[in-house]
């Protein structure tokens, strides 16, 4: 878990959109070289944190960086929270049969520095706060402390009830419901995050990305 939403356009080395690289590719890179430890691990998961977000967009595998259309931060945001669920999902595709199960995770809506890219109109604009930078009616109802946002979490990387399970994408200490165009945007998982075709395209672009 670590992350930027939303920022500035700017690449990473390799000429890599950096919401992409920075939420997806380094956190790729970092599990596989923990992959050793964690096979040799009693029944290990790993738990990628995504966002309701990803229901912006998916994977644009024909122009990741921006290079052909121009860039737009929600939906380059949107398509590195669907890669952490796609990631998720084929990381466990790859190595359920070791012993090594994965989830993507939506925390909550949180007010943290994550935020540090949008300015107060912004969040007024987006219903967050009020224009006297409070929290909004409702943003309170549906807003997570950080102690409350850690616990989807820690349900995905310890619950008895996802035994036997992987490649699922969690919110409210549950698995998610697929969501369609009726769905209201603040919860469920698109098709796009969960879709195993998908998944082993991003995988295969990672590995190049990151050999």
């Amino acid at each position: 878990n670590a992350g930027i939403m939303a920022c500035p356009q700017a690449q990473i080395e390799g000429g890599w959109e950096s919401q992409f690289g920075i939420n997806h590719l380094g956190h790729f890179i970092l599990t596989k070289g923990l992959l050793p430890a964690l096979l040799a691990a009693d029944a290990p998961r790993v738990v990628c944190l995504s966002s309701i977000g990803h229901r912006r967009g998916g994977v644009n595998f024909d122009d990741i960086n921006f290079e052909q259309t121009p860039y737009e931060k929600w939906t380059a945001y949107a398509q590195a929270k669907t890669a952490n669920a796609l990631f998720a999902l084929g990381l466990d595709m790859k190595y359920a049969d070791k012993g090594l199960r994965a989830f993507s995770v939506h925390p909550g809506g949180i007010m943290t520095p994550l935020q540090r890219h949008l300015d107060n109109q912004e969040m007024v604009a987006l219903g967050w706060i009020d224009e006297n930078g409070n929290l909004s009616e409702l943003a309170a109802s549906l807003f997570k402390s950080t102690t409350q946002g850690c616990t989807t979490t820690l349900w995905a990387a310890t619950s008895e009830m996802l035994q036997g399970k992987g490649g699922l994408y969690c919110e409210d200490c549950d698995v998610a419901d697929l969501a369609d165009e009726a769905s209201p945007r603040y919860f469920g998982v698109a098709q796009w995050a969960v879709d195993p075709a998908l998944a082993n395209q991003l995988w295969e672009l990672s590995e190049s990305a990151t050999a």
